[in-house]
């Protein structure tokens, strides 16, 4: 949606910007009062949340793992849910944070269905739960194979959520037919990844996300190289 970001709290004074924030309340004073500062309208689609786990890294550390999940399931699908990709009319980057929040939510729902979890299963999930808020992420090496599925449904709905975003970014700003194209090309190996229920190599999955990254930054910028680095990684996904 366009907004005017630069705000001025009727109360107080304070002065802030909702870009920032995500948040119509003062953050000085509390109050929901405000008037905007600026005229132009930008297009922003991302709420500024944080990822707070502190409650499933407790429960994880009872060993209580269906209680970690059902804490962390709720915490990430909020997340998830108020991320946007668009920021006070420019385009971000596809981060780590969005990543690691997608796995642990697929990670989460698999967990709290389930009793029983190998150690490595149980190591995963935990170093997820903990490195999530800074977007690190156990390497691919690390994924149990029991797990592949959950990175790979959490990266394909990640990039999905980019691939919206970027195509909003395009419909008001640079004209970059080759992007679009481009963001076709990828919406087909995100559908693919679905149709295979995510059950594809961690390393597919991290070709997927380095397609997409590619493809924001030639939105972006508007360099070549971007655009050739993101067919080099579509045609990888495609053999």
């Amino acid at each position: 949606m366009e907004v005017r970001g630069e705000r001025e709290c009727t109360a107080c004074g304070t002065r802030w910007s909702y870009y920032e924030t995500g948040s119509v309340q003062c953050p000085e004073c509390g109050s929901v009062r405000s008037v905007a500062t600026e005229d132009e309208r930008r297009e922003h689609t991302d709420g500024a949340p944080t990822i707070d786990l502190d409650d499933a890294v407790l429960a994880a550390g009872r060993d209580d793992y269906r209680a970690a999940a059902r804490e962390a399931r709720d915490a990430v699908r909020d997340y998830t849910h108020e991320r946007g990709f668009v920021r006070g009319g420019e385009l971000l980057d596809l981060d780590d944070a969005v990543l690691a929040a997608w796995e642990l939510r697929y990670v989460a729902a698999a967990f709290a269905r389930s009793f029983d979890h190998t150690e490595d299963e149980a190591y995963y999930f935990v170093s997820l739960l903990r490195g999530a808020p800074a977007g690190d992420r156990p390497p691919a090496s690390d994924v149990p194979d029991s797990m592949r599925a959950a990175r790979g449904n959490g990266y394909a709905d990640a990039v999905a959520d980019y691939r919206a975003d970027v195509r909003r970014f395009l419909d008001g700003g640079p004209e970059r037919t080759d992007a679009l194209d481009l963001l076709a090309s990828l919406d087909d190996h995100v559908r693919r990844t679905h149709a295979l229920d995510g059950d594809v190599p961690p390393a597919t999955a991290e070709r997927l996300v380095t397609a997409a990254r590619a493809i924001g930054r030639y939105a972006r910028d508007g360099d070549e190289d971007d655009a050739e680095a993101a067919r080099d990684a579509i045609d990888t996904l495609a053999r």
